[in-house]
């Protein structure tokens, strides 16, 4: 196995640039750096198109390479664990036929097959993962950088065994194998052998490590990105959190919006965090309680066993300095049904005994009022959620007790705000559980029921969500039917979505909010005739604001069902019902009827690229929910200069608070579809920038052509100046919208009259090709002058 993976990459790249497979060979240069990065949304909308361009082409090595890079995200980035082995699995099948085995990128199914079992658990697979990768070490080189990989790989799975120094040792002979061959250790590696000297109490040679790793990453010439950035400062963080230098640790620490957004970086922000909030130096708080719990339910769902139960240890010790008792019990019980999940468990199961044990011991508080007035006491106090959850706690009677006539009502209630409160502390299967075991005993309480659902949902319990409306589905039909909805909401199944809401409607047409998710499922598929009907609908089944008591006020009109029904009806060019809909909102248009086409507000349309990236445009607002494109576009998006297109109704970005300057600020929408199309063709131009005066003439005369033009170039844009090689010249970079009613003869003859005067000439050798003339000539100003 000698292949370079990238030199293949960079063939296949140009192959399939060269035989008209645009998208898939932006593919294959692009997923491995969304993957890295955790650019997630960018990944998800380019993998299924690239997967399945490669396998019509019949491409076996450009499926194993996206399916390793979308892998390593799921691994990663995502932190799954059984929710991504079927795919582990598959591909190291995949991996190994006949028509892939020498592919480069096959070796790497490997490491993807055992960081699987590692999120499982990690030491209950120790036996397993080393001989899969012992095996695929001896026939990997050193010279390549699968065996860095795996030999990374190989240290971690000693580490799990608890054998941190035989971790260091095979990290030294990796490290010297891989300079023998002439190539650099990468930075990961300097991660590897801190983590093994974290183990062993070794802090201050740990950030020796991290500083040594990043020295030598530099010195080759190499730039740490955002994800190299943040891994090296929370590892940082830990060691010297560890080291009781908190000042230090606290600069080093990421922030906690990039711990949201980056889950691979949780377990180590949240070791470095225990260890300052021993010293007073971080808020040990009901918010962090919240947000680690959240965590923790983040990889119970994504099946990563182990990695769950280490930062539920982290929480539950957290929870117990804050004298939390109910959340430390609630995450003791978590843990062992984690402890059920894994194959080895010693260690690990005493830290979860010993939670249980000192959360028990922590004091029951005294009810400050008898059981049943407790509800009406907290509405009227502020008290603290982690102390409203544990006089819940306290106040619900224990299974079997006699609880008197109003008994079962009550308890109900009391289980119902537990429930609640826990759900809002982030422990949504647990308080899912307490009402599934509720339920058995009050099935006919319809807030018990749809609190139980939206719990499961949170909690991503799919098999939970199904045997609940298995459960209703005879008796209480719409509750099945809404339930299955929104869980199909929940996981973008919009057709599905669709089906439930219409079989609901179908039992209890007047339901309101069925409508409302149908017509946003609709909308998400297209429908717009779908989602206009369903708005209209909505107003027809709707209460009366008027007299309609505040727990029914979601079956009013609300103001957003208004504007989505105007969107709708953009959308499906229904100027009437946007003019009368619009008319309930105030709206005033300067025409009484046809379209509306008018010139509002700049506004900024967010649209996404074909590489999953999203754009921001500037357009001018043409009505409630429409606007006018303005740049000159290139193929990367589906749009040009002047097209008319509908967009969602949801703000998109924050106004200025009051007070502040708001002169640059513009409202950002989403593209929700094009209406109109303007027809335009985009030509680049390129070349010395003749100064403010000409452009702003030439920019004029193509505007009174009808044509476009939008520069992207910046002000330190540069081009060779050819009377001194070593000089440079100001340059321009910018897209020619050419509108349909124009030929590119005409476009070339028009700009070749308005710059035939510049000192500096430009070069558009695409529009020369299309038009037929000299393409040589472009080609020589691009030569001449660097372009």
């Amino acid at each position: 196995m000698t292949t370079d993976i990238w030199a293949w990459v960079h063939d296949v790249h140009g192959d399939l640039v060269e035989s008209g497979q645009h998208r898939l060979a932006d593919a294959l240069a692009e997923i491995a750096g969304h993957a890295v990065e955790g650019r997630n949304e960018q990944l998800d909308a380019m993998f299924p198109e690239a997967m399945a361009s490669a396998r019509a082409l019949g491409l076996p090595w450009v499926e194993v390479f996206l399916r390793h890079w979308r892998l390593q995200n799921l691994l990663n980035k995502r932190h799954q664990g059984e929710a991504a082995m079927a795919e582990a699995v598959s591909l190291l099948e995949f991996a190994h036929r006949e028509e892939t085995a020498t592919c480069p990128q096959s070796v790497c199914a490997v490491q993807d097959f055992t960081i699987c079992h590692a999120n499982i658990d990690g030491p209950g697979y120790v036996t397993e993962r080393l001989a899969v990768l012992e095996e695929t070490l001896e026939r990997v080189e050193p010279a390549r950088a699968c065996f860095d990989c795996l030999s990374r790989e190989y240290a971690d799975t000693l580490e799990d065994d608890g054998r941190a120094e035989e971790a260091l040792a095979h990290l030294d002979r990796a490290q010297a194998r891989i300079k023998a061959a002439d190539q650099q250790v990468s930075l990961a590696f300097g991660h590897s052998r801190a983590s093994a000297l974290h183990r062993l109490g070794r802090y201050q040679d740990a950030l020796a490590a991290y500083d040594a790793a990043e020295l030598g990453y530099v010195s080759a010439r190499q730039k740490p990105d955002d994800d190299d950035r943040r891994k090296l400062a929370v590892g940082r963080a830990v060691m010297l959190a560890a080291l009781g230098r908190t000042e230090l640790a606290l600069e080093q620490l990421p922030g906690v919006a990039e711990a949201e957004r980056y889950p691979d970086i949780r377990y180590r922000w949240a070791t470095a965090v225990e260890s300052l909030t021993a010293a007073g130096a971080y808020p040990n708080d009901a918010e962090l309680g919240t947000r680690l719990a959240h965590w923790v339910g983040y990889l119970d769902t994504a099946g990563s066993h182990r990695p769950c139960l280490d930062l539920l240890l982290i929480a539950g010790r957290l929870a117990l300095r804050r004298g939390a008792r109910t959340v430390a019990l609630t995450l003791a019980a978590t843990g062992e049904r984690k402890l059920t999940r894994l194959r080895r468990t010693e260690g690990v199961a005493a830290q979860v005994a010993a939670l249980r044990e000192e959360a028990e011991g922590l004091p029951v508080p005294a009810l400050p009022v008898p059981a049943a007035g407790l509800i009406d006491w907290l509405a009227g106090q502020e008290v603290p959620a982690e102390h409203a959850v544990d006089l819940l706690a306290a106040a619900v009677p224990a299974p079997g007790a006699d609880t008197g006539e109003a008994g079962p009502a009550l308890t109900t209630d009391l289980v119902l705000n537990l429930a609640g409160a826990l759900g809002s502390l982030g422990h949504s299967a647990a308080a899912a559980e307490l009402l599934r075991a509720r339920m058995d005993q009050d099935e006919g309480h319809e807030q018990l029921v749809l609190m139980l659902s939206g719990l499961l949902i949170d909690a991503g319990d799919g098999e939970g969500v199904k045997r609940l409306a298995d459960r209703l589905i005879q008796h209480r039909p719409a509750d099945a039917h809404w339930t299955r909805a929104r869980w199909a909401a929940a996981e973008g199944r919009w057709a599905e979505v669709g089906e439930h809401c219409a079989a609901l409607l179908a039992v209890d047409p007047s339901r309101i909010n069925p409508r409302r998710l149908a017509a946003s499922a609709a909308t998400r598929l297209g429908d717009h005739a779908t989602a206009q009907r369903l708005y209209q609908e909505l107003l027809e089944h709707a209460l009366p604001s008027e007299g309609t008591p505040p727990e029914l006020r979601h079956r009013t009109v609300q103001q957003p069902d208004l504007w989505h029904l105007i969107t709708a009806a953009t959308a499906n060019r229904d100027w009437a019902v946007v003019r009368s809909t619009g008319a309930l909102l105030g709206i005033g248009f300067a025409t009484d009827g046809g379209p509306v086409d008018e010139e509002w507000q700049l506004v900024t349309i967010r649209a996404t690229r074909t590489n999953g990236s999203t754009a921001d445009l500037p357009a001018v607002r043409t009505g409630p929910a429409s606007a006018r494109i303005l740049p000159v576009l290139g193929e990367e998006l589906p749009l040009n200069h002047r097209d008319v297109v509908v967009f969602g109704p949801q703000l998109l970005n924050e106004p200025p608070a009051e007070g502040e300057p708001d002169e640059n600020w513009r409202p950002a929408f989403e593209l929700l579809v094009l209406l109109d199309p303007a027809g335009y063709t985009t030509y680049w131009l390129d070349g010395g920038w003749p100064g403010r005066e000409a452009w702003t003439a030439l920019r004029e005369e193509l505007g009174e052509a009808g044509y476009g033009l939008w520069v992207y170039s910046t002000g330190d844009y540069a081009i060779t100046d050819p009377a001194d090689e070593d000089g440079e010249l100001p340059g321009v970079y910018a897209a020619l919208g050419v509108p349909p009613t124009a030929s590119a003869v005409e476009a070339d003859a028009l700009l070749t009259r308005l710059t035939t005067a510049w000192e500096h000439p430009l070069s558009w050798p695409e529009l020369a090709e299309a038009a037929g003339v000299d393409v040589a000539l472009h080609r020589r100003i691009a030569e001449r002058y660097g372009l």
